[in-house]
């Protein structure tokens, strides 16, 4: 079974750090890593990317050990994301052989991803960029932009106010300090800073042989303009946490930060980068992911699909008090 990180031993050590009650269950052909959620109504089970299954035949089988797990703890619901493919009859089967209910979910984790294999060589994974990833690329340097790891849970900084400031323009919430900050301090993460170093950004006028400066506002020198945090897990980079400043976009900051992020992991020997989410196959242009799917696939590297986010409902009146729940938060949030 390939485990993602999100079920591993190492990510429940996370849940630990940052509070959370979980459950690692091991068989012989499945896995899980249960997260207890509380909320006003009553717990659910939150299983990241899982239960890992060795096959489809060994669904029903992990199932019926979260749903034994769920009376245990009480849980109205299991949020389950498998990712091995299944259809929603299929699911749907199984639920209905434990007597649970089926309800599809908004995706929290991506439902489709994109994936560069990191075993050609460096020369080969470079030609494969489309042709502005490979210019900006080739010039990042040159704009005086510098790259840089971190493990210095202080420096978190740097991303907490690069995604405030996006998230405010976005409307989004933002992780707080002490969430990330808990993240880089696990032994998979490290944090990937894009600074501005020179304020020589100049083009050349080759027939009057002079220099000449751009009237485009730089940024301060020593300023950061990029931030990500990285996951390392069983042969994965993973580009997770992420911000870039836009009031700089002229600059190929995440360029910058991407390609130094995945050429140091095929130095450490990491064989894949997972770049996480993209808008699903088909999407129209304006979906909004489109922008970021085209940019991540700019890189090169493949689709990666999953079956997506599903509740396994137990109680389906407390269920429905849930999701009624939710649905007034989000009005009143959007009034207020």
């Amino acid at each position: 079974m390939k485990i993602p990180i999100t079920q591993s031993v190492e990510w429940q050590k996370l849940q630990d750090d940052l509070g959370e009650t979980s459950f690692l269950v091991t068989e012989k052909n499945y896995q899980y890593l249960a997260i207890l959620k509380h909320t006003k109504v009553g717990n659910y089970l939150y299983c990241p990317y899982g239960p890992v299954l060795e096959s489809k035949s060994a669904l029903g089988s992990a199932l019926k050990s979260l749903k034994n797990l769920a009376r245990e703890q009480h849980a109205i619901f299991i949020r389950i994301e498998p990712t091995i493919m299944f259809s929603r009859d299929e699911l749907a089967k199984s639920a209905t052989k434990l007597k649970l209910g089926l309800k599809k979910s908004k995706d929290l984790n991506p439902k489709d991803t994109w994936v560069l294999d990191l075993t050609p060589d460096k020369a080969t994974l470079i030609t494969n960029f489309s042709q502005g990833t490979r210019t900006r690329y080739n010039t990042y340097e040159k704009k005086g932009l510098t790259v840089r790891q971190t493990k210095d849970p202080s420096e978190i900084r740097h991303l907490v106010a690069l995604q405030s400031k996006l998230y405010q323009k976005k409307h989004l919430h933002a992780f707080s300090e002490k969430y990330l900050k808990t993240e880089l301090e696990q032994p998979f993460a490290s944090l990937y800073l894009v600074e501005y170093h020179t304020a020589s950004d100049q083009t050349q006028d080759k027939s009057a042989g002079k220099n000449v400066t751009t009237s485009q506002p730089h940024p301060a020198d020593g300023q950061v303009l990029a931030a990500s945090l990285f996951f390392d897990y069983a042969g994965v980079r993973y580009y997770m946490q992420s911000a870039a400043d836009s009031d700089f976009k002229r600059l190929p900051a995440t360029v910058a930060l991407l390609t130094k992020a995945l050429f140091d992991a095929k130095d450490q020997g990491i064989t894949s980068f997972d770049f996480w989410g993209i808008a699903p196959d088909g999407a129209p242009s304006n979906h909004p992911w489109a922008g970021f799917t085209e940019f991540k696939k700019s890189f090169g590297g493949d689709p990666c699909h999953y079956t997506g986010t599903y509740d396994l409902i137990s109680s389906r009146a407390k269920y429905q008090l849930y999701t009624s729940t939710r649905k007034f938060g989000k009005i009143f949030r959007a009034k207020v």
